[in-house]
C-alpha cells in the first residue's frame, strides 16, 4: 500500500463503461428523488471511459485529455478546481491528496481517454470518474466498494465541483450490467441488478441501434431547467417526471420478460413525458433523426441523457437493423449497433 507522501512506482490503467438510459432518467435529480424518490434503468455498454496514472518522471503534476489534446503541467501541489476541461482532473486528484495523502502531492501523470464526447448522452463525463477513482482506488489500495466509488464519484462531480446532474451515471458506470437503480431521500441509492435470459438480453441487443447525432450538448441548461421547475412545482415537469419513474417499473418488466415491442412503447412514452420536463430537449437535427427512424422500420426510441442531442436510441426488429442504420447514416447521422457489458468499473497494475 502506498503511503501518505509517496508515490507509486508503477502505472496503474482503469476502465469506466459508458451507459445507455433505457427509461426514468431524470427522476435521478435534486430535489425530486428526495421528495418523491427516482428509479432508472439503465444498461452498459462497450464503450468506455479510460485513466492512467503513473510516475512523473520528472517531479512535476501532469493532467491530460489525450481524446481532446488537452494537457496542464505544473508543480506537485494542490491544484485548483476552478473549472476548464480538466476540471475533472484536479479534482479527484485534489480529494486524494486531502482525504487520503495528509496532503502530500505526489508528482503523477493522469491521463484519460473517452469511447464518447462529453455531452453525449452515455454518462461519459461521470464515468470518467468513476475510471479515475477507481484507479486511485488500486493504486492506493483504498478500501472502496462499488457504492463507494459512486457514490465519491457523485460527490466530487456534483458537490466540490458543483456540476448539475443527476447521480445514475456514477453508479451505472461503477456496478455495470444492467441496473434497476432507486434514489432515495437523504441520498440512499439501491442498485437492482437484473438477472435477464441471456436469450432476451441478446434479443434486446440485437433489436437497438444507437445513433450519434453530432452535436454535443451542454446537458446543465436543460437539467437545470428541469430542477427550477421541480423547485417551483411546477405541474407539467412534474407530471413528466412522475411518468418517467413509471416507466422505468414498466421498462424493467418488459426487459425481464423480453417484450420487445414494449420495450418500444415505453421508449416512446418516455420520449413524450421527456419532453414535458424542459425545453431544447428535442432540436431540429433529433427530429429529423427521430422521424426518420420511424419511417425506416423502428418501432420506437428516445435519447439517452438529458436530450439536446447527444445519441439516441431506437428499437426496431432485428431482420431491420442494418436498413435503419444504413439510412440514419446516410442522413447525417453516426448510428451503429450495440453491445452491453456486464462489468463496471474496473483497474489493474501496469509493473514498470
Amino acid at each position: 500500500m502506498v503511503r501518505a507522501g509517496q508515490t507509486p512506482n508503477w502505472g496503474v490503467r482503469a476502465r469506466a463503461p459508458l451507459r445507455l438510459g433505457l427509461a426514468g432518467g431524470g427522476t435521478d435529480l435534486s430535489p425530486y428523488c428526495d421528495q418523491f424518490g427516482g428509479a432508472v434503468l439503465n444498461a452498459t455498454i462497450d464503450r468506455f471511459a479510460f485513466a492512467h496514472i503513473e510516475q512523473n518522471p520528472e517531479g512535476r503534476l501532469a493532467f491530460r485529455a489525450r481524446d481532446i489534446g488537452v494537457e496542464e503541467v505544473m508543480d506537485p501541489v494542490l491544484p485548483p478546481v476552478d473549472g476548464g476541461d480538466l476540471a475533472l482532473h484536479r479534482a479527484v486528484y485534489r480529494h486524494v491528496a486531502e482525504h487520503w495523502l495528509g496532503g502530500a502531492t505526489p508528482p503523477l501523470t493522469v491521463s484519460t481517454t473517452s469511447d464518447a464526447p462529453a455531452g453525449s448522452g452515455l454518462g461519459s463525463s461521470s464515468a470518467l470518474v468513476v475510471a479515475l477513482v477507481e484507479a486511485f482506488r488500486v493504486a492506493l489500495d483504498l478500501p472502496l466498494g462499488p457504492y463507494d466509488v459512486a457514490r465519491l464519484a457523485y460527490r466530487i462531480e456534483r458537490v466540490e465541483l458543483g456540476l448539475s446532474g443527476g447521480r445514475q451515471d456514477q453508479y451505472a458506470a461503477a456496478f455495470g450490467g444492467v441496473n434497476y437503480i432507486e434514489f432515495l431521500a437523504e441520498e440512499r441509492v439501491v442498485v437492482n441488478p437484473l438477472r435477464v435470459r441471456r436469450a432476451y438480453l441478446n434479443e434486446l441487443e440485437s433489436s437497438l441501434v444507437v445513433c450519434f447525432t453530432g452535436q454535443s450538448r451542454r446537458s446543465e441548461t436543460i437539467i437545470n431547467e428541469q430542477v427550477r421547475g421541480l423547485t417551483d412545482l411546477d405541474v407539467g415537469v412534474l407530471d413528466g417526471m412522475h411518468r418517467l419513474k413509471q416507466d422505468a417499473t414498466a421498462m424493467k418488466e418488459a426487459v425481464l420478460e423480453g417484450d420487445m415491442r414494449r420495450v418500444a412503447r415505453v421508449l416512446m412514452r418516455s420520449w413524450e413525458a421527456k419532453k414535458m420536463t424542459a425545453s431544447g430537449i428535442a432540436t431540429p437535427m433529433v427530429d429529423q433523426l427521430f422521424d426518420l427512424a420511424l419511417r425506416e422500420g423502428a418501432w420506437g426510441g428516445k435519447v439517452s441523457g438529458a436530450g439536446g442531442g447527444g445519441f439516441l436510441m431506437f428499437c426496431t426488429d432485428p431482420e431491420n437493423r442494418y436498413r435503419l442504420t444504413a439510412a440514419l447514416n446516410e442522413a447525417g447521422g453516426a448510428a451503429s449497433a450495440v453491445k452491453f457489458t456486464l462489468d463496471g468499473a474496473e483497474a489493474w497494475s501496469v509493473p514498470r
